[in-house]
């Protein structure tokens, strides 16, 4: 009842805000709810706007994947090489604080226009958090499991899946879920600056034409999706702390 409670409380919060925003702005900056929520519903029912869909989510689908397991992997190595790890953690922190826009001229140099560009903006976003809080899971493990793992004289592959699986996945969780985020944000702004398909570039062509209601009708849609899927992973990364 309380989390029920706080929920409505949330949404009620955002439509006040919303409202007060549109009175204060007008037409000629964002819809009100109810018109925006009127034109999803036209949008839902064209043919055109899911294909947009489709460009956004496959882009975003490549991208995730990318970033999850190339993350991983390096933020393995470089946590188990304590040196390199040393080394490598203040260059990625810096890297992280950069704001990725500023590398649009050389990623459109690279990578061109379309898929491949905005894959690349979305991985240079996800990634690095991915990186970063697999190296601390590594580096956080309890010597005494290690240490056991010996006693035991568990073989290399008994010690990875019965001890460091376990210990590291309720930080790598939280690493994908931070990184899911961010990659959703790198695809969508790929999309405003090197593509011409996608949720992206319906925002920024609906800024371009002053369409206000597509942009804020898009915008809304996308905020709805990725606060759905940020509390379903949200829920998964608590239950992964709660049996780690």
């Amino acid at each position: 009842m309380t989390r029920l409670f706080d929920s409505v409380a949330i949404v009620a919060a955002i439509l006040a805000i919303w409202l007060g925003l549109y009175a204060y702005a007008g037409d000629v900056a964002i819809t009100p709810p109810v018109r925006t929520l009127a034109f999803a519903a036209e949008l839902f029912s064209r043919a055109s706007f899911w294909s947009h869909v489709g460009a956004t989510m496959a882009a975003f689908a490549m991208a995730l994947a990318i970033s999850a397991l190339a993350g991983v992997a390096i933020g393995l190595m470089l946590g188990m090489r304590r040196f390199a790890g040393e080394v490598a953690e203040p260059i990625l922190g810096s890297l992280y604080t950069i704001p990725k826009v500023t590398l649009y001229p050389l990623m459109l140099l690279i990578f061109g226009l379309g898929m491949s560009a905005k894959v690349a903006f979305g991985v240079i976003h996800g990634m690095i958090p991915v990186m970063l809080f697999t190296m601390a899971a590594v580096k956080n493990i309890q010597p005494v499991l290690l240490r056991t793992a010996r006693v035991l004289r568990l073989s290399p592959t008994r010690t990875a899946l019965s001890v460091l699986a376990p210990a590291l996945t309720p930080e790598i969780v939280t690493g994908l879920r931070v990184g899911f985020s961010l990659t959703l944000l790198g695809v969508l702004i790929g999309e405003m600056f090197a593509s011409q398909r996608g949720l992206g570039f319906l925002i920024i062509n609906g800024i371009e034409v002053n369409d206000v209601r597509m942009t804020t009708t898009v915008t809304l849609i996308v905020v709805v999706f990725a606060v759905a899927a940020n509390g379903l992973m949200l829920a998964f990364d608590r239950r992964a702390h709660h049996f780690a």
